[in-house]
């Protein structure tokens, strides 16, 4: 996965609560055997109707989806964290994530920005109303900022999931860490614990 440190951009706003990953990229997208074309699938119900967000010229070519309270509820997808990235998206800010789908961000650089339930109202309405407003998402920091508005608060992450974003390290990365113990422990396990053959 790729570091991330700064996201800056404009931001999308996703008026609705209880988001559920069926709904952030349908089921009948998981039958792709590639890990590509998602973006195609995002909210691809709802796009269907011409006054639905992503359907908005304005918000074109945001990085930033500002969304309800509730987002990525329901079955575990990784897909929904795909489809979000390659539309092209770079972060995600609610109030409240569902923690699969958290955990899914966290391991595929999508940047899930807890904010208070106030201030996530606040953005909604404010990104609406002003398609050009910037936003930043600080992972070195732990910022998030929208200087036009004064608005520069703490958003939570943990230290080894800061590091994995900053770091650009998936499991397989944090793993690979690991490779001379694991190289070592091997070298030292009795041939018939690994299955071989005598």
């Amino acid at each position: 996965m790729k570091a991330v440190h700064i996201v800056t951009g404009t931001a999308v706003p996703l008026d609705r609560s209880d988001v559920d990953t069926d709904q952030i990229i349908p089921s009948d997208w998981l039958k792709r055997v590639e890990r590509t074309g998602f973006e195609k699938g995002l909210f691809s119900e709802w796009r269907d109707d011409r006054d639905f967000v992503l359907n908005d010229e304005r918000f074109a070519g945001a990085n930033i989806l500002v969304a309800g309270i509730n987002f990525g509820t329901g079955s575990s997808r990784e897909h929904a964290v795909w489809a979000i990235q390659q539309y092209g998206f770079g972060a995600v800010i609610s109030p409240r994530f569902a923690d699969i789908f958290r955990n899914n961000c966290t391991k595929n650089g999508l940047v899930p920005v807890v904010v208070d339930p106030e201030l996530g109202a606040r953005l909604l309405e404010e990104v609406a109303a002003n398609p050009e407003l910037e936003i930043t998402v600080d992972v070195e920091r732990l910022r998030l900022e929208v200087p036009v508005l004064g608005i520069d608060v703490e958003f939570p992450l943990d230290s080894s999931t800061q590091e994995r974003f900053l770091q650009g390290l998936d499991d397989i990365d944090l793993t690979l860490r690991h490779s001379g113990s694991i190289d070592d422990f091997e070298s030292r396990r009795p041939d018939w614990l690994s299955g071989a053959k005598s």
